[in-house]
């Protein structure tokens, strides 16, 4: 008697759930953004791709994002070196790139999420007119790998969705030779993101 129970107990069950509607909705978001950070190069521009996984579960949006950022600026450099002051002009070239997990809710028309990864970054650095006997070289690069952590909001209930999100990453393990160059620990980003 007690089986009997049970089973007509997961049977109703299973019968219930499958009887639910199910909402059609985006597998794909494709979004375009620009990019602050404090440190040179300030301003970029950012892409990145989302999957959604695991749609079956209410208000809870869980995804795998890449993500691929821009930064590029070129600047004159003055500094002295006992009474001499030298002057050279130095080009800075920073992208990024990696895959992150995200998560979130959805509160009315509001998505805020959250989310965690991986990735990599390249810096470029091309000096110009640089003195004799200059501690830098004409060329420098380095690539480096670091984690980030994110929180941003979307809004979901337009088709085109724009978004706001601070990217929080540590790139702390350049060489030597690009220690004059400033990392940057966060960024703001905005930008608009379309579902499919």
């Amino acid at each position: 008697m007690k089986v009997k129970k049970i089973v007509f107990a997961f049977a109703t069950f299973a019968l219930l759930l499958s009887a639910t509607p199910q909402v059609a909705s985006a597998q794909w978001s494709l979004g375009a953004s620009y990019e602050i950070r404090q440190e040179q190069p300030k301003n970029g521009f950012g892409a990145r791709i989302e999957r959604s996984i695991l749609q079956g579960l209410p208000l809870v949006n869980l995804g795998i994002r890449a993500h691929f950022s821009y930064f590029n600026d070129e600047n004159s450099i003055d500094y002295q070196d006992g009474n001499t002051t030298y002057s050279y002009s130095q080009d800075i070239t920073n992208y990024d790139y990696g895959l992150a997990a995200v998560g979130g809710v959805t509160v009315g028309p509001i998505s805020p999420y959250v989310g965690l990864g991986l990735g990599a970054s390249t810096l470029d650095v091309n000096r110009d007119d640089l003195p004799q006997n200059s501690a830098f070289n004409s060329e420098s690069n380095d690539s480096a790998i670091y984690w980030n952590g994110f929180v941003g909001a979307r809004l979901s209930a337009l088709p085109i969705q724009p978004f706001v999100e601070y990217r929080l990453e540590d790139v702390s393990n350049y060489e030597d030779e690009l220690k004059d160059i400033k990392n940057s620990n966060g960024r703001m980003i905005f930008g608009v993101s379309i579902s499919f």
